[in-house]
């Protein structure tokens, strides 16, 4: 019988085999894209941030296929098969604020660093001033 470890594994695999169908249409070039989330304020890594990816087409629609991906201990994780074009990219983690923007996807590699600032305060119009 196969381990629940085992299981893991293939379904991961299997996982990832499939996102990248999705976001892979025939005989389009494709990038593998690395990325590493910093926290802006002491340039640290932010572990288990979660990195979603999105193709937009060429009228600025973000497309329905995409991936979410989840940083490791060293704030880093990747995506082997990217297909040219505008890439859609938002990260979210706890107690940081959420960071989206567009890339330009034109090379066989490329490295994408995003540093993660924390809240900032919010202001209302109801409370006293001091």
């Amino acid at each position: 019988m196969f381990s629940a470890k085992s299981l893991r594994i293939c379904a991961v695999a299997a996982t990832l085999a499939m996102a990248t169908f999705a976001f892979a249409g025939e005989k389009e070039s494709l990038s593998v894209v690395n990325f590493v989330v910093l926290k802006e304020f002491n340039g640290k890594p932010l572990r288990n941030a979660s990195v979603i990816l999105h193709p937009v087409d060429k009228n600025g629609r973000q497309k329905a296929t995409g991936a979410q991906l989840k940083t490791d201990s060293s704030g880093k994780t990747s995506y082997p098969g990217i297909p040219f074009g505008k890439l859609r990219v938002q990260v979210i983690a706890p107690g940081y604020q959420t960071f989206g923007d567009d890339f330009e996807i034109n090379r066989d590699t490329h490295e994408i660093e995003i540093k993660m600032k924390r809240p900032q305060e919010q202001y209302s119009i109801y409370e006293k001033k001091k």
